[in-house]
């Protein structure tokens, strides 16, 4: 909740305050996939927010089974080893579903992760100097910001290409 202060203008002789509230406890949990469409050419991004609530096996499964019905055809995941993505229930629903595949990253490289770009980038550019009011803003003004440049192919793209692996994906 707390904002991540960045440089800003004020007049000359004017500090400039960013008021915020001071909740520590509350918490948007995110998870995001970014994907590329080798036949289209395009690339995808979903997320999913959730304020005030830890991101459980449970929820990322249902976020799998959200992805599958979105996209056809197979599909390869390239994570983090985060404990959720070497869950046991996730691994079980992996295999009982034909055509998802996973390629672990290797410990300690989310400059490696496309999806830590995009992390990167809505928190210091789009939320920069951003105090919100509650919980429940920061989760609105952050689908807003995602909503605006999930049309960008531009964009996307170059979350993917700001990573060593992009040469192994053209």
């Amino acid at each position: 909740m707390a904002p991540l202060v960045r440089r800003g203008w004020a007049l000359r002789g004017k500090t400039p305050i960013l008021l915020q509230r001071t909740r520590l406890t509350e918490k948007v949990s995110a998870i995001a996939a970014l994907g590329l469409s080798p036949v289209r050419k395009r690339t995808r991004l979903c997320v999913s927010l959730l304020a005030n609530q830890n991101m459980t096996t449970a929820r990322f499964i249902r976020f799998l089974k959200s992805l599958r019905r979105h996209i056809r055809g197979p599909i390869i995941f390239i994570w983090d080893r985060l404990p959720v993505h070497r869950a046991k229930k996730v691994q079980k629903y992996l295999a009982s579903v034909p055509g998802l595949h996973v390629e672990y990253l290797p410990p300690y490289s989310p400059h490696l992760n496309p999806v830590e770009m995009l992390w990167s980038y809505l928190k210091y550019h789009r939320l920069a100097n951003f105090a919100p009011f509650s919980v429940r803003h920061l989760a609105r003004v952050t689908r807003r910001h995602i909503r605006s440049f999930r049309g960008s192919q531009t964009l996307l793209r170059s979350f993917i290409r700001g990573t060593p692996l992009s040469s192994c994906l053209d």
